[in-house]
This record gives C-alpha cells, sequence and structure tokens, in this order.
C-alpha cells in the first residue's frame, strides 16, 4: 500500500490568518468538520474526538426515508451523546419529500431521544455503488433539478436550523457537477458547502485535487466553503486552506486510528506547533478508551464486536506482529483486549510517517454504476429506480 508524499514544511498560522466559521448560528473554531464515515462516526467515536479539540462533528449519514418510517436500527444510529452539542446529522435521500420530512422531524425532536438536532448536512458525495446506481450519492448532482428541489426541501423544512451539503468533483472526468452543485446550494438557502476533490469513478484513490476547491471558492462567494480530501495532518489543513482560500476543512480517513490529529488541528490553527506524536503506551490508552465508550454505548458484545476494524488503524505502523493483530481481530471481550494489548511494548515510538499511512478506504478507480440513461439528460424529469431511497447508511 502507498504511503502518500509527505507536505512541504508550513509556517506557523499568523495571528488573524484563519478565523471562526458561522454557519448559520453555529460558529466552528477551528474551522474543521468530522466528516460522517458509516460505522465510524457513531456517538462514542464523536466523544473521543471532541475531547481532543472543538470543530463540528457530524454524525454518521442516515437514510431520510429510514426517520421517515421510524426505522429503529436507523434511528439507533441516528443517536447523540447525552452531552453532544452541537447535534448535527447527515441525510441521504433521492427525492424531496422524504428529506423534506425527515428534516422537519429532526429539527422538531423526533430525533431517537427526542432532542432536536441543530445541523443539517446533505450527502452528494458518495461513491459507493449501492447509492450511485440508484441515482444518490454522487450521481445526484447530475441531475440539476432534482438535485434543486431536494435541497430546497430541505432548506424549507429545516427553519432556523442551519443546512449545508457535501458532495464531489463530479461522476467522472466527463461528468463534472461541483460548481453547478456549490452555485444551486447557495441559490436555495444552504449555510455552508463542502466538496470532497475527487470524482466518484476515483472512489478513494489517487490524489485529491484541491484546485477544484479553489474554483468552487471563486464561484459560491456568500457561504463557507470546505475543503476534503487527503487532510492526513494538521499541516495539509493549512496548507489547503492556503492553496485554496477555503474558509474550513472536513477531516474524513485521516481521524481513523488517530482522533488526536483534532488536538493537532486545534493548536496549529491557533499558531502553535504540533505536539509531539504519541508513542505506543499513549495510542494503547487511547484504543482502550474508544472500545470502553463503544461498549458502554452498545453492550460489550456488540461494542467490543465493532471495535475490531478499529485495531488495525492505531496500530497501523507500529512493529507489534501480526500474531497481536490477528488475534485483537477477533477479541470478544474488553479484559481479553486489555490483556492482549497490556504486552506491548509501551515505549515503541510513532512510526515516521504514520500519520500518513493510508487507512480506510482505498484501491484503484472503478467505472460508476448508475441508472440506465442517467447521463442523457440533465435537466429533464427522471424516473429514478425502485429502491432508490432504500434503507442504506453510509458514504
Amino acid at each position: 500500500m502507498s504511503v502518500p508524499t509527505a507536505p512541504d514544511a508550513q509556517a506557523p498560522a499568523r495571528a488573524g490568518e484563519f478565523a471562526p466559521v458561522s454557519i448559520g448560528d453555529l460558529e466552528v473554531w477551528p474551522p474543521v468538520v468530522l466528516a460522517p464515515m458509516a460505522g465510524v462516526t457513531n456517538a462514542p467515536f464523536r466523544t473521543l474526538c471532541r475531547r481532543y479539540g472543538a470543530g463540528l462533528y457530524v454524525n454518521q449519514m442516515i437514510t431520510a426515508r429510514a426517520i421517515v418510517e421510524g426505522h429503529r436500527k436507523s434511528l439507533e444510529l441516528a443517536a447523540f451523546a447525552p452531552d453532544e452539542s452541537p447535534r448535527s446529522i447527515q441525510l441521504y435521500g433521492t427525492e424531496p419529500y422524504s428529506i423534506g420530512e425527515a428534516t422537519r422531524r429532526l429539527v422538531g425532536g423526533e430525533s431517537h431521544d427526542g432532542r432536536r438536532v441543530d445541523h443539517i448536512d446533505m450527502n452528494f458525495g458518495c461513491p459507493m455503488k449501492k447509492v450511485t446506481r440508484h441515482g444518490g450519492g454522487a450521481a445526484l448532482p447530475w441531475k440539476r433539478e432534482l438535485y434543486r428541489s431536494i435541497v430546497r426541501a430541505a432548506v424549507d423544512a429545516a427553519g432556523d436550523v442551519p443546512v449545508t451539503v457535501k458532495f464531489r468533483v463530479g461522476i467522472d472526468d466527463d461528468a463534472i457537477t461541483f460548481l453547478d452543485a456549490g452555485r444551486i446550494a447557495e441559490d436555495e438557502g444552504c449555510r455552508a458547502v463542502a466538496l470532497h476533490a475527487r470524482t466518484a469513478n476515483q472512489l478513494y484513490s489517487g490524489t485529491a485535487d484541491w484546485r477544484r476547491i479553489a474554483e468552487l471558492k471563486a464561484a459560491v462567494t456568500s457561504i463557507p466553503v470546505f475543503g476534503n480530501g487527503d487532510i492526513w495532518e494538521a499541516d495539509d489543513a493549512l496548507r489547503m486552506l492556503r492553496e485554496t482560500g477555503a474558509d474550513g476543512v472536513v477531516v474524513g480517513r485521516g481521524c481513523l486510528g488517530r482522533p488526536w490529529i483534532f488536538r493537532d488541528l486545534a493548536e496549529v490553527f491557533d499558531g502553535r506547533p504540533v505536539p509531539p506524536r504519541p508513542d505506543l503506551g499513549e495510542v494503547l490508552d487511547g484504543m482502550v478508551e474508544h472500545a470502553e465508550l463503544l461498549c458502554e454505548w452498545m453492550g460489550e458484545a456488540h461494542g467490543i464486536r465493532d471495535f475490531r476494524k478499529h485495531t488495525g488503524w492505531y496500530l497501523k505502523g507500529f512493529p507489534t506482529g501480526n500474531e497481536i493483530r490477528r488475534r485483537l481481530n477477533k477479541v470478544a471481550s474488553l479484559d481479553e483486549m486489555r490483556a492482549l494489548v497490556g504486552g506491548l511494548d509501551r515505549a515503541l515510538p510513532f512510526p515516521e510517517g504514520g500519520m500518513r499511512m493510508v487507512r480506510g478506504h482505498h484501491g484503484s478507480p472503478k467505472d460508476v454504476h448508475l441508472p440506465e440513461g442517467w447521463l442523457d439528460d440533465r435537466d429533464g424529469e427522471v424516473a429514478l429506480p425502485r429502491g432508490a431511497d432504500q434503507l442504506v447508511s453510509g458514504g
């Protein structure tokens, strides 16, 4: 697996160089957003990340139709920690009614615990086959009028709660959508936009094209623009904002197994140096805390199973050996996990380049699966495939 090239050395942030970002009544400082990631950005992980630094932490993507139909599992996925504020959630949908109705319910306090949300984000960036083949995610902005109607429905239903949208550059290099998507969102009253600077067919491969973020910033002038893609360490965020003029950054894979990146970001945006990298002992302490939070939230049996995928991300680059990784991937209890990590050398230094080692989604570009005839007409009415608003989560 390749390791991205490290950025050039960065000068510290200067006083006044960056400012808090206002998303409606929400003030985001540092200007950092945790990207929704399926099965990862649940309440326990958000709690852990929030302890490292301020910013905006978005719940994982939930299908609007599931909210409308009261789908129990989806409502549980949409749950927030008791002390979580602001309460931010991302919705997925392919038609205006369910998006509008789900938004109305969420801002009206019909969430899992009966409390209203403070921010609605909408996903128009997911490149996964199960989403795009139904015309959703990164496929949907190609249909400009459908996209506009969905955005309008959310904004109208949200009232004073801010609505934002996240999208990709386009479907592929021949079907670019991001400038239209940004302008329409601005026209319809969204409070910010975020661009993952890859096309859908790139998935998570190659390098994000930050020049596209600069283009979007030039085109969308009245609301904040956030950039997403290849924020692996804090200096990347400074470099992105300086190169593009964007107002803030969205962090996705860069926080997997590295939740302290939010502490690093808080430091550099305040003009201070990045703190020393943690040794293995500090990483293991964070691992155990994360597992404990998950078990407290889900129950031990479910929580420890859910945590297994995180172990490889936390240990990435450390010379701990394959056997311990194999055993952690099958761990069945908190006590077993504590015993396994208790035998590791806590003094091991953080691996060189360890922040930039790819974690999470990777792979090669792939053709984007679309409904039949999807690319024929950008502005005509379209009959969405059956199941387009199926109960999915992810992104």
